[in-house]
């Protein structure tokens, strides 16, 4: 019985807290990616190069002198502009193209192609690795846990449940909603839908890169780091409902949870595996996913 606790305690419990901390990264991700697609019906394969161009916002920022907490606030501010010039530039060019799904997915993943080439020769191939901004630990029901990671856990929920807010109780959030469900009723109505999908792409890039930042002191910065994380992301999407919130939230916390827990038995690379498993699973009990649409929640 005391092996059996102790098991719990120190390698189970500890798989748990790690899953919970790469969940709220991967919610956050997913949740960029399930609006984009929501809203704009667009596969935004470049969704992983803003997540890791957040991450070298920060080493950059961090080399200028800013500190971490300062750096979490401008990272995504950069981010906005960058996001409502690449929909001008390059999205809104094919979106009213009979090919749209395919000339979106080639385009973003040709600029995600470019953005990372880019990474590699402005900060080179190496890895970087910032300091993590809370150091130390607070022990909690018998386990030690990094303070950072208890603050990225506290710090990304709140954040899942502001934007969730914003989505569901804001005017700007009933208008996102509305073109959604309803593209010309809603420019029928006023709402400057052209706008709406800028900043809402805008949105969903800042929201990514965000998850960069706040993962870089625990998984490091590198050129590749988006490709990873991408692919997880789509997988929640897809488990979660395309365009719905709460399943994007619920679909990130059970896909890390079986990484998590799988890592401890097999290896990580399996543990992947599984997360795609359960996603085929999912597509043949319920092809539309766990919930339904962005317009419905």
């Amino acid at each position: 019985m005391e092996e059996l606790l102790g098991y719990i305690q120190f390698v189970l419990a500890p798989q748990v807290v790690t899953g919970l901390v790469i969940g709220i990264a991967v919610i956050l991700m997913a949740l960029g990616l399930t609006i984009i697609f929501g809203l704009l019906d667009v596969i935004n394969m470049a969704h992983g190069s803003f997540y890791a161009l957040g991450a070298f916002l920060l080493i950059a920022l961090l080399g200028a002198g800013l500190n971490f907490w300062i750096c979490l606030i401008l990272v995504p501010l950069i981010v906005i502009p960058a996001g409502l010039v690449t929909e001008r530039l390059l999205i809104q060019q094919v979106f009213h193209s009979r090919d749209r799904h395919t000339l979106t997915l080639l385009l973003t993943f040709g600029l995600s192609l470019i953005i990372e080439d880019l990474f590699k020769i402005i900060f080179g191939p190496d890895p970087h690795r910032p300091p993590t901004p809370i150091a130390g630990g607070t022990e909690l029901f018998g386990m030690f846990l990094p303070n950072y990671r208890i603050f990225l856990i506290v710090f990304g929920s709140a954040l899942i449940a502001a934007l969730s807010y914003f989505l569901f109780r804001s005017d700007f959030g009933a208008r996102i909603r509305a073109a959604a469900h309803d593209r010309d009723m809603a420019a029928s109505l006023g709402v400057q839908v052209k706008s709406v999908y800028s900043w809402t792409f805008a949105l969903g890039l800042a929201v990514a890169a965000t998850s960069g930042v706040l993962l870089s002191p625990i998984y490091g910065v590198y050129p590749a780091m988006g490709h990873g994380f991408i692919f997880l992301a789509f997988a929640v999407v897809i488990i979660g409902g395309l365009g719905s919130i709460k399943g994007a939230v619920i679909a990130g916390l059970l896909c890390t949870q079986v990484f998590a827990l799988a890592s401890l038995v097999v290896s990580p690379v399996w543990a992947d595996v599984l997360v795609f498993v359960v996603m085929v699973l999912v597509l043949l009990f319920r092809p539309q996913g766990l919930f339904g649409s962005l317009g419905h929640g």
